[in-house]
């Protein structure tokens, strides 16, 4: 059995290693100094489980310290669960959309009634009244409750908007995206490709900036992921290959997350990821600012810097004025990803903050020692719970992904014995390596299988493959093609006439005995030639 990823585990299992984690991290953070019997012995209590049990739940907590230490490694799904087919779980969301969560607000019982009906008419097997009770928590209460009118409810889960503050360094961190001021150019031609996305962590203790993430794509888990990333390690190389002489001390993982209520954030990798961690996500309520607002703050004062570049776009139509920015726009993705770290780890932490009256360095540097770094225990295992994935069957000239080939030795013992396809692992940022889970779970680097190749990020082999592709076409002579096709078509008119025309010929004449013998006729056949004969052999 390989050992999976947090995002492939079954829900139930997930959710009781879940909430063992969270009662023994508690546990563990209030006795620090050591537990006596009689604490272990609360501790199996609040755990139902026995004291021998409790003891191994934490050695094993200690030694991975995520949730995934801690679900069942029993081969098979859980007793008692059952994997629904689309078909009834169709039925399932539609009658909570249709029925449930309606201003009549039938009872749960209703519900269930409703759903075993239509499974019924449809010849289906109804699911039981716990998965259905299952998948109508999986809606976030607030929700349940705008669309079922329950005042009362919604009174208590909305959130009152205010001053957002953190105890130490790393104890919130929020993160959010927004579209760049500022138009780039193609790394080759030096043409404006189009405005990027920036997803920005800012610590709400110090106000430093914790990591971030530039892209073209929209914002999505991947750009979430990626920004947390890059928070959560030590960024000395990362500086190092942007040629960046300055400090940037910020790692570690956060206590909690402060995120919008987008589907980014949502996703179920990114959110079994951040539990996996010991990571609490905070998402804002739809329709209510930020609390605190420090992220907002954060990316105006970056969004500011901006204006000063070519090809900026500023903040409104009444600023930007005559000024054609994509006629000015100057620097490609790799150029502005620098500047903007230039101007993080230079004027932005070293400059007197607003509400610290302080720079944000300083209040980091007096205060780091009071934050317990925390690191992921398997780093590695860490970073690709959070990277995006594809399938791919193993060739015998490697792995193809993205039109690249990649290779690893330890491969060449699975070509021929794996008939599925593997799962692959890669970070968009840097395709010279991918990570292969191999049919025995081990994961495996595999890099280029032509080591020439220099390392590429996937906006650029995506953007070769579309220029390569438009020189494609401009090649292509339609009017050759044209003439062939009609040739082609007159071709089969011609042949279809011919045969049609034969073959009702052929119907108005008499067969001959042999004919209708079906031994077919000599009729046609030159007999002032000798037949050839052909030796039979059998």
């Amino acid at each position: 059995m390989h050992d999976p990823f947090p995002d492939e585990i079954d829900e139930k299992q997930w959710e009781i290693a879940r909430r063992r984690t969270d009662v023994i991290r508690r546990f563990l953070k209030r006795r620090e100094r050591g537990a006596s019997p009689g604490d272990i012995a609360a501790l199996a209590n609040e755990l139902d489980v026995s004291v021998a049990t409790a003891y191994r739940l934490i050695k094993v907590f200690h030694s991975g310290g995520t949730v995934t230490a801690l679900v069942n490694r029993k081969r098979g799904r859980p007793d008692g669960h059952r994997i629904l087919d689309e078909r009834r779980e169709a039925i399932i969301r539609t009658a909570i959309e249709k029925f449930f969560l309606t201003m009549t607000r039938p009872r749960f019982s209703r519900l269930v009634r409703e759903i075993q009906v239509n499974c019924v008419a449809a010849g289906l097997k109804p699911p039981h009244r716990r998965t259905i009770k299952a998948r109508l928590e999986d809606i976030a209460l607030a929700k349940r409750a705008v669309r079922r009118g329950e005042r009362r409810i919604v009174a208590a889960t909305k959130a009152t908007p205010g001053e957002l503050r953190a105890s130490r360094p790393l104890d919130i961190v929020q993160i959010d995206h927004t579209k760049v001021d500022v138009f780039v150019v193609d790394e080759e031609t030096r043409l404006p490709i189009g405005r990027p996305w920036l997803t920005l962590a800012v610590d709400v203790c110090s106000r430093m900036v914790t990591g971030f993430y530039l892209t073209m794509e929209a914002p999505s888990r991947l750009s979430t992921s990626l920004c947390l990333l890059h928070s959560v390690f030590d960024k000395s190389a990362w500086l190092r290959e942007r040629q960046i002489d300055e400090q940037w001390p910020v790692a570690g993982l956060p206590e909690t997350l402060k995120v919008d209520n987008g589907a980014d954030f949502r996703s179920r990798a990114f959110k079994r990821g951040c539990e996996d961690a010991g990571i609490s996500i905070d998402w804002r309520p739809p329709g209510e600012p930020h609390f605190g607002g420090h992220i907002e703050r954060l990316i105006g004062t970056q969004m500011g810097a901006l204006h000063l570049l070519p090809g900026t776009t500023f903040s409104n139509a009444d600023e930007l004025g005559e000024y054609d920015s994509k006629r000015h726009a100057a620097l490609t993705m790799r150029e502005l990803e620098r500047y903007i770290a230039l101007e993080i780890v230079g004027a932005y932490h070293h400059s007197i903050h607003a509400s610290l009256r302080r720079p944000p360095i300083a209040v980091w540097r007096e205060r780091e020692g009071e934050i317990p770094l925390r690191l992921p225990v398997d780093r590695m295992r860490f970073w690709l719970t959070f990277l995006p994935e594809e399938e791919r069957t193993l060739r015998p000239t490697g792995i193809h992904l993205f039109g690249l080939r990649y290779w690893s030795p330890a491969l060449s013992a699975d070509l021929g014995r794996s008939g599925h396809r593997l799962l692959v692992k890669y970070d968009p940022r840097d395709l010279a390596r991918v990570y292969v889970r191999r049919p025995s779970g081990t994961n495996v680097e595999a890099r280029y299988a032509d080591v020439t190749l220099p390392s590429v990020t996937l906006r650029e082999v995506l953007a070769a493959r579309r220029a390569l592709l438009a020189k494609g076409r401009q090649e292509v002579d339609v009017r050759a093609i044209m003439r062939t096709a009609m040739a082609q078509r007159e071709l089969i008119d011609a042949a279809t006439k011919k045969t049609g025309t034969a073959r009702r010929r052929k119907s108005g004449k008499a067969k001959s005995p042999v004919e209708k013998a079906g031994l077919g006729s000599l009729r046609g056949v030159d007999s002032s030639k000798p037949v050839p004969f052909v030796e039979d052999t059998d």
